[in-house]
């Protein structure tokens, strides 16, 4: 399909690419749907119109601009880079090489935290009061956004209004995630941060909940050389990729409300070690959850002040 040229002699249609999909998406080791979905993204149409308009031929600078996709497909640049866009949590995230690409893994996390406020019980004096939620790492701002969706929803329920606040130490990342906020109509404090570093440890400014997907791939895994578009920083951490979650678990107690709820994500393989550094950090209530191929995915527990080591 690399090869595909429009000719006097014969147009390109959509029928044809469609014949040539499951052959190019092998060689190029992609899914299928990357092929097609770049299709309608070159030609700005629904996906219906692959079945309703088959004998539709591309111009020449559609066909163009679809080959050059397939070609950067070829040299590792992933189906979002191309679209400029990635859904998450039923919602349109732009997204670029400044960030990583949503996750549907990741999905986890935002319904396990959204869970865990939903059976708090709401005492009458909390109500219509505000209570902080921390991001750290925002990239996309894919978490943060999606909390913040939600929790604007439940608000009109339970009278609790949250202030959302994320952070990044990438200013690339907090343009595209304040882009976001702004696309999905959600109030939301970006801050430029190496994770906590420019957040205050005043008993006002302390969290409810904190929320992160860290770098968390080991720095020696063999798959991130076939991860050449994203940025690697955000992928992997020293210790075997435990760096990162060790440092935001040990950090944690200086920036939670007695009783708050931190998540984090992190590999399959660390589902113990996240558990051991939870208990090990004053956290009661610890648990791990699987992801949707049964694979330890995210590990929370509640801040636990009397548990503090003397």
């Amino acid at each position: 399909m690399i090869a595909l040229l429009k000719t006097q002699e014969q147009s390109i249609t959509v029928r044809h690419i469609k014949q040539q999909v499951a052959q190019t998406a092998k060689e190029l080791a992609v899914p299928p749907f990357w092929i097609t979905d770049w299709l309608l993204s070159v030609l700005d149409k629904p996906a219906l119109f692959l079945m309703t308009d088959e004998a539709y031929a591309l111009s020449a600078d559609e066909l163009t601009q679809f080959n050059a996709g397939i070609i950067k497909m070829q040299q590792g640049i992933p189906l979002a880079y191309l679209t400029g866009e990635q859904e998450f949590w039923s919602l349109k995230f732009a997204v670029n090489e400044h960030t990583l690409i949503p996750r549907p893994d990741t999905e986890i996390l935002v319904e396990t935290v959204l869970e865990w406020i939903n059976t708090q019980s709401i005492e009458q004096s909390d109500r219509n009061t505000s209570k902080r939620l921390l991001d750290l790492g925002t990239g996309s701002g894919c978490i943060a956004i999606s909390l913040s969706h939600e929790l604007k929803l439940a608000d009109k329920l339970k009278q609790i209004s949250w202030q959302v606040v994320a952070v990044d130490f990438s200013l690339e990342a907090l343009k595209i995630a304040q882009h976001n906020a702004v696309s999905h109509v959600v109030d939301i404090e970006f801050i430029h941060s190496s994770w906590y570093n420019a957040l205050s440890t005043q008993d006002e400014q302390l969290f409810d909940v904190i929320v992160s997907n860290p770098p968390y791939i080991d720095e020696a895994d063999e798959h991130l050389v076939r991860l050449v578009a994203e940025p690697i920083g955000a992928l992997s951490a020293p210790n075997h990729g435990l760096a990162d979650i060790e440092h935001i678990i040990q950090q944690a107690p200086k920036y939670l409300k007695i009783g708050g709820l931190l998540a984090v994500e992190h590999g399959f393989d660390q589902g113990l070690a996240a558990r051991q550094l939870f208990i090990d950090n004053s956290f009661i209530n610890v648990k791990t959850i699987k992801d949707f191929g049964g694979n330890d995915r995210v590990t929370l527990g509640q801040f636990n002040k009397h548990q503090l080591p003397s």
